[in-house]
């Protein structure tokens, strides 16, 4: 594959998109970021905030790719690039494992050894983060991470802008609200309202 592609944030989350899309052919040129890094180990050109129709001109054809672990500020990104009708694709880890019938939004990440099985949906703009495993028929909303080695169990929910900590577990059938924050190796046996952080084995809310 070939294309003309930049990323939105610089630092250790771009590193891990960086060379998924090297993996698969793709190699961005340039990054957007709220100021010019010191640390450069990609040799990528700054192009600016990315915040105006100036900076959006500088890219204009190329793709944008959404480097940036933070649920709040990549939905806000995500949003203006849609604004300005710049194309964000989706990006699957070579040696990432996804089912043929499994529905994947624009801008979503999925990194390398995550399993998403039949029927998933998984929104816009989310992560699926190195080796997690999204069960058959998990609905994960808009700008959601799932974090490494986390696993949904089959017809998991998940809301919008919730994040899921590494290596916690989801029981199957379970329902976690919108804008959730689930600690490390937690341990999820229940529904979780909106709004809430939550953790432990079994994970209650703090």
């Amino acid at each position: 594959m070939s294309e003309n592609a930049v990323i939105f944030g610089y630092s250790g989350h771009a590193y891990v998109i960086l060379e998924l899309l090297a993996a698969s052919g793709i190699i961005a040129t340039g990054y957007f970021d709220a100021e010019e890094k010191q640390k450069n180990p990609f040799s990528l050109t700054y192009y600016g905030t990315g915040n105006d129709e100036a900076d959006f001109a500088k890219i204009a054809g190329d793709n944008a790719y959404i480097a940036i672990g933070n649920n709040q500020v990549r939905a806000r990104i995500f949003d203006n690039l849609e604004r300005n009708k710049i194309s964000c694709p989706v990006a699957i880890h070579p040696k990432a494992t996804v089912s043929p019938s499994v529905k994947v939004g624009e801008a979503t990440v999925v990194m390398a050894g995550a399993v998403i099985n039949a029927m998933a949906n998984i929104g816009k703009a989310a992560i699926c983060n190195t080796s997690c495993v999204i069960e058959h028929e998990c609905v994960v909303g808009d700008y959601a991470h799932i974090g490494p080695g986390a696993v949904l169990a089959g017809n998991v929910k998940v809301g919008a802008g919730t994040f899921i900590g590494a290596n916690s577990v989801v029981k199957q059938g379970t329902t976690i609200g919108a804008g959730v924050t689930v600690g490390a190796g937690s341990v999820i046996v229940s529904d979780i309202p909106d709004g809430v952080t939550i953790f432990g084995n079994p994970a209650k809310v703090r």
